[in-house]
Order: C-alpha cells, then sequence, then structure tokens
C-alpha cells in the first residue's frame, strides 16, 4: 500500500511537515559535514555582519554558521522543521521568526541573506520567486549579498515524447522528476517501501527557473550579479554545471 497521507502533519506547515521534519536530519547527502561545511566556508566569507537565511529548516546551515560568530536569524514556514533548532547544540544563537519569506520581515539591516538547497523551488509561481528577491532585498544594508542554492532542470535528459527523469533508484527507493516544460513547474516524486510492503509516496511540487531568468528578478528588485560558481567550492558555472550558487549585491546606495 502506498499512502501520501500522515494524520499527525500540520496543513499549515506546507510541504515540511512533521512526517518530514522528523527525518530530515538523517546523516549523508546535504547533511554529510563535508557538505555542509562548504556551504558554511563561503557564507562566512560573504559575511559581513548579521545574517538572515531563508527558509531555515532544521538549522542545517544557520547553526553551524552561528558558531563560528556569525549572528545568524531565520525565517521559516514549517513549525515542525524550526522546532529541531531549539534541540541542537548551538540552537539557541538562531532566533527563528514562523513565517512566508516571499512576505515576512524581520527587524534589522542584514550584510547577506541566503536560501540554499533548491528551496527557491518550492515556491511554484513566478510572482512568488520575485516576491522573494524584493523581500531579501528589503532586508538588506546597502551593498549586501544574496545568495541562493539551486539546481538545473535536467531538460537534456529528456527525450521527445518523455517527461520523467529518475534521479534515484536503492532498495525500497525510487525518486523521479516529472517536468512540465510550458508552466516551467515539476514535481519530484519519492516512493519508498519497507521489506514487509507497507510504503510511502510523496509528491514535491518545484518550479525552475534558468540563472538568467533569476538575473532579471534580482535586477526587479534592484539588485546585480556579481559571482556565479557551479557549487559551493567556487568552481567556474559552464553547460555541464547541475547546480549554481548565485551571489547578487544589492546597490551601494
Amino acid at each position: 500500500m502506498i499512502d501520501e497521507t500522515n494524520t499527525e502533519d500540520d496543513p499549515a506547515d506546507g510541504w515540511f511537515p512533521e512526517s518530514v521534519a522528523a527525518g530530515y536530519d538523517a546523516p549523508g547527502g546535504a547533511n554529510a559535514p563535508e557538505v555542509v561545511a562548504s556551504a558554511v566556508d563561503v557564507l562566512e566569507d560573504l559575511a559581513d555582519g548579521p545574517v538572515l537565511e531563508f527558509a531555515v529548516g532544521t538549522g542545517r546551515i544557520a547553526i553551524p554558521l552561528a558558531a563560528r560568530g556569525v549572528p545568524v536569524r531565520g525565517i521559516e514556514l514549517s513549525r515542525a522543521m524550526a522546532a529541531r533548532i531549539a534541540d541542537k547544540p548551538g540552537g539557541d544563537a538562531v532566533e527563528v521568526t514562523i513565517g512566508d519569506m516571499t512576505k515576512t520581515r524581520v527587524a534589522g539591516q542584514y550584510s547577506l541573506v541566503y536560501l540554499v538547497f533548491n528551496t527557491i523551488g518550492n515556491v511554484t509561481t513566478q510572482d512568488g520567486q520575485v516576491d522573494i528577491f524584493r523581500n531579501a532585498a528589503a532586508h538588506l544594508r546597502p551593498g549586501g549579498l544574496f545568495v541562493v542554492e539551486v539546481g538545473l532542470p535536467e531538460l537534456r535528459r529528456l527525450p521527445p515524447g518523455q517527461d520523467i527523469v529518475p534521479f534515484a533508484m536503492a532498495p525500497g527507493y525510487v525518486g523521479f522528476d516529472q517536468y512540465d516544460v510550458v508552466t516551467q513547474e515539476f514535481t519530484s516524486n519519492h516512493v519508498t517501501v519497507t521489506p514487509d510492503g507497507q510504503g510511502r509516496f510523496r509528491r514535491i511540487p518545484f518550479r525552475y527557473a534558468w540563472p538568467a531568468e533569476m538575473d532579471l528578478m534580482a535586477r526587479l528588485a534592484g539588485m546585480r550579479l556579481k559571482h556565479r560558481w557551479a557549487d559551493w567550492d567556487r568552481s567556474e558555472f559552464t553547460a555541464e554545471s547541475t547546480k549554481h550558487v548565485s551571489v547578487w549585491e544589492r546597490a551601494p546606495h
């Protein structure tokens, strides 16, 4: 049986309710220490004062960044995700505001606002993504930076007539993306089946935007591209890159 529902989940938590938050910090992948450290290294280097994380989640990046002496605040829609922060060592250093990153404001001006791990795609309209850029700019002091980490759609792997690209297959697990190239919407689909035949199907909607489209969003918010890398190691962004880490700067005056 495949089940898409969980009675313990609060709909107000959006796509990251308790059933997701409970396993979000599983070892490996994006939680691997070397992956976290590479992102924190760059963010620490770019920060020149207090920073704000949009979609702070369970504090995967915010807590180790705060441990390096960088003042960090966060905005998070999901109470289930944010609740994990206070229970982690060093989590009390990260002040979290529950709200929507497209419009929630917190006090202060920041040297850096950042949004990592594809989360900008969870806002599934172009207007909503533009609002993220505008909200980031509103929190930045003149000359401040907005950083986004996001994957690129794998449309080059789609032959004519196909709209599905598998991205993972392991015992008891299959993951695949399904694209709509007209709307730029896609879903990330996860099928998990236990040895006794019990399973779960989880579908998460996204909207992809090309780097050039994000550059225009930044310009609408009064920012300009400063850096674009293929990953947190600051490697060159090329036609073969599968993701980008982009840095936009708010106008100095």
